[in-house]
């Protein structure tokens, strides 16, 4: 397999093929994930979300919108409220702000309903500033659009953009589970086949102070302290793998596999392990 590796919306991506990408196909695919980050990112001043920020308004979206936010509206109801993309302010006031200051404020701000903007018919309304904060389910859906782009040029392929992983290739691929305390380590492996995704989140991962990271309660307005790392694994949609990854940190697993087609592992600050009894792969004692 070849690799192709970059680095874009601040992370690392590599994309494995048979044979190297065509110049166009990658054209295409930086051009993919370049107005993907002019839309949804919150850290420049000339995206789409940051004019959402700036006041109450209507805005057309682009198409992919209309799937992250109805996986959004499931987050957000299954949760209880806990996932909920306007807590990009909190976040900010926190310390993960568009400059990185990494410095918390005294008083951050709350977060609003998520049913407080309206989206029909690609266009967005909101009744005062927000900021959206897409990072639950953002990158997975960014991975989604990207193997769909490589998907059509070629028929063996893996997209892996730092924890959020689409494979689309025909051998079974196995993934080690990184210790969220200790990067030597691996807690267990998945397998996992063509059309899965895989996708991680741990606290460890955009950490900047005592206690600080980027997985919010937005019912809270503080960072979770109980799941310390998770990982799902979803059939065809890495979008979906990410939010649930995210949902595992406040959801109770029974709920989530009632009601979405996944399989888990989460680990706790003590320790513990939690995991689906068909999850493919190994969990180590």
């Amino acid at each position: 397999m070849h690799a192709w590796t970059f680095e874009a919306i601040g992370t690392a991506w590599q994309i494995d093929t048979r044979e190297p990408l065509a110049p166009d196909v990658r054209a295409a695919v930086l051009g993919r994930i370049e107005r993907f980050d002019e839309v949804w990112s919150r850290f420049r001043d000339d995206s789409l979300v940051a004019a959402v920020a700036r006041g109450a308004g209507r805005w057309h979206v682009p198409d992919e919108a209309g799937a992250l936010f109805e996986l959004f509206t499931e987050l957000d109801d299954v949760t209880d409220g806990a996932v909920n993309p306007l807590v990009g302010q909190t976040l900010s006031d926190l310390g993960y702000d568009a400059s990185y200051s990494l410095t918390a404020s005294d008083d951050p701000a709350g977060t609003p309903p998520w049913s407080s903007i309206d989206l029909s018919a690609g266009v967005l309304t909101t009744t005062g500033p927000v900021l959206i904060d897409v990072g639950a389910a953002g990158k997975g859906l960014l991975v989604d659009l990207v193997a769909g782009i490589v998907g059509r040029e070629v028929d063996q392929l893996t997209v892996d953009a730092s924890g959020d992983l689409y494979h689309g290739g025909t051998a079974p691929l196995r993934i080690a589970l990184e210790h969220p305390l200790d990067a030597g380590r691996a807690i267990g492996v998945a397998e996992i086949g063509r059309g899965d995704a895989l996708c991680a989140s741990a606290t460890n991962r955009r950490a900047w102070g005592d206690g600080l990271h980027h997985v919010l309660d937005a019912r809270t307005g503080r960072p979770t302290s109980d799941v310390i790392a998770t990982w799902v694994v979803a059939p065809r949609s890495c979008m979906r793998a990410d939010g649930l990854a995210t949902a595992h940190f406040f959801a109770d697993p029974a709920l989530l596999m009632e009601r979405f087609d996944h399989q888990f592992v989460r680990m706790h600050a003590d320790g513990r392990v939690q995991w689906s009894p068909d999850f493919p792969g190994e969990i180590f004692p």
